[in-house]
């Protein structure tokens, strides 16, 4: 039995199906730790979806940026972007059940001293914080303010209910979180290699301090920042939907497969 985390699949199937074979994923025996960002921008985020939500308990979710995008536009209260590549899942007669799964998934997953997140953790925050306040965000986003949630998140400024002006900044900083300045506070928009960060922001790890640094912290949503392996951290996200390549990193001894977006030719 094997753990492997996998960075954002964003619709690439057929490098996801290349790397499941080259690691023997087995859904009987093996589990599989996906950090956000199914679907969008790649070309067949449908059938990742349809895969996903076929492994039942083989599979992990937390949800990511995009991932809330496609429940915005499915609740019609976002509009398409233009890179958007979420039409076939919209018109899927399969839609309603797929997209119901995909709201019921988590924020923040925790087992053990592992904690899996698709964007990272505010430097203030302890774990225990952490998982309590995703807990009552996901409870938000499947209850009646949900859609407000949703339509909230692109603007990150809250109208109506009390629930989304709570509860907002926790959900953007787990799907969206990149850097912060030195007392916690997100960087927004920057999406840029850590050295090309805005002055005085750094990546939320390096944070001195950090409250969740007593555990491994699996995230992806960072392609600039490619696959970062270090003591008590775990970044996935190694640019496939950019025609990089698709990564698992096995988390019981960190050993790692990657599948290039486009097959080599031989």
């Amino acid at each position: 039995m094997a753990t492997y985390a996998i960075g954002d699949i964003q619709g690439c199937f057929a490098p996801l199906q290349r790397l499941l074979t080259r690691i023997h994923f087995d859904p009987a025996r093996d589990k599989l730790w996906l950090t956000g960002d199914l679907v969008n921008r790649g070309p067949d985020s449908l059938a990742v979806l349809r895969w996903a939500h076929a492994l039942g308990p083989a599979a992990v979710v937390v949800l990511g940026n995009h991932d809330l995008h496609l429940l915005a536009r499915w609740a019609g209260v976002a509009g398409a972007r233009r890179r958007d590549t979420l039409d076939a899942v919209l018109a899927a007669p399969d839609a309603p059940e797929l997209l119901a799964w995909l709201r019921r998934q988590r924020l923040l997953y925790r087992e053990g001293d592992l904690c899996l997140v698709h964007g990272g953790l505010l430097p203030q925050w302890t774990l225990a914080d952490a998982e309590r306040m995703a807990r009552e965000a996901e409870a938000v986003l499947c209850g009646p303010a949900g859609n407000a949630l949703l339509a909230a998140l692109p603007r990150q400024h809250a109208e109506g209910p009390d629930a989304v002006a709570r509860y907002l900044p926790f959900v953007a900083a787990v799907t969206r979180l990149r850097t912060c300045n030195a007392s916690g506070h997100p960087c927004d928009h920057f999406n840029g290699a850590p050295a090309a960060a805005p002055p005085g922001c750094i990546p939320w790890f390096e944070v001195p301090g950090r409250k969740s640094a007593d555990v491994t912290v699996v995230f992806g949503h960072w392609s600039a920042l490619g696959l970062y392996i270090a003591p008590g951290l775990i970044g996935t996200d190694t640019g496939c939907v950019w025609g990089r390549e698709l990564t698992a990193v096995r988390l019981e001894d960190r050993e790692v497969f990657s599948e290039p977006a486009f097959p080599l030719n031989v």
